[in-house]
Order: C-alpha cells, then sequence, then structure tokens
C-alpha cells in the first residue's frame, strides 16, 4: 500500500508535468480538496481547479521539505506535508508559494487533501521572495 508521501510525490511529478489526466487518477471520484479559494468536491470541481492552474501558470516546480505523519484512521492514512513550490506564468515571472498540505489516502488515492499556502511571492534572483 502506497503512503501519503508516495501519493504525493507521484501526484506532484504528474502535477509539475502539467498532466491533468495523471493528477486526477491520484483521486477518489467523490474525493475533496480545499484551499483559501474554497471547498471542491468530486472529480469534475477539482479538475477545473488544475485546469486553471495549469492554464495561468505552465511551469511549476515542487520540492517537500518536511512531512507529519499520522495515524491510519477509518477514512484513510493521513499525513501533512511542508512544501515549496514555485509557478511560473506565461511572461516567464516566478512565484513562490510555501504552504502545508493535508492529505488522507485510501487504497493509493487521495480522498482529501487541504492546502494551507502563503499568499503567491515574486520570486527574486537567487529563490528569494520580494518583500
Amino acid at each position: 500500500m502506497r503512503t501519503p508521501r508516495e501519493v504525493s510525490e507521484s501526484y506532484w511529478a504528474a502535477e509539475c508535468r502539467r498532466d491533468i489526466d495523471a493528477v486526477m487518477a491520484h483521486y477518489h471520484s467523490d474525493a475533496t480538496y480545499q484551499d483559501a479559494g474554497g471547498l471542491l468536491r468530486g472529480h469534475a470541481e477539482i479538475r477545473g481547479f488544475y485546469e486553471g492552474s495549469a492554464r495561468d501558470y505552465p511551469g511549476l516546480e515542487v520540492t517537500i521539505t518536511r512531512e507529519f505523519t499520522g495515524a491510519p484512521t477509518a477514512a484513510g492514512d493521513a499525513s501533512a506535508l511542508e512544501v515549496y513550490a514555485v509557478l511560473t506564468d506565461h511572461a516567464g515571472q516566478r512565484f513562490q508559494i510555501h504552504g502545508l498540505n493535508v492529505m488522507t489516502v485510501r487504497d493509493g488515492k487521495f480522498t482529501s487533501v487541504r492546502c494551507y499556502e502563503d499568499p503567491l511571492s515574486p520570486e527574486l534572483p537567487g529563490g528569494q521572495a520580494s518583500s
């Protein structure tokens, strides 16, 4: 059985390729995704979010910086991953994000993903955020 980190690593590899079908293969059909923009339920709503992100930011890099493993529950295995990500827009401008994703995995797929992220910050040379 794949751990939440293993599922997340595979999912982020697909998201960085901007392969929406592969991203969605990591979600159960009735999964939820929530960030500051609100709660999304099911494949159609979640897919729309990823399609919009890929359209607006064709480039993405993600690095897992820390893992917090949780105890198994009836809903699945839970973990939280602290991440550093960089989105690149069509003009080539890079925006950094620091965040924490809390996810539950059952049978190798997400049942829920909850993202807590700092606001996008333009990245300066050397990978530093502007103030």
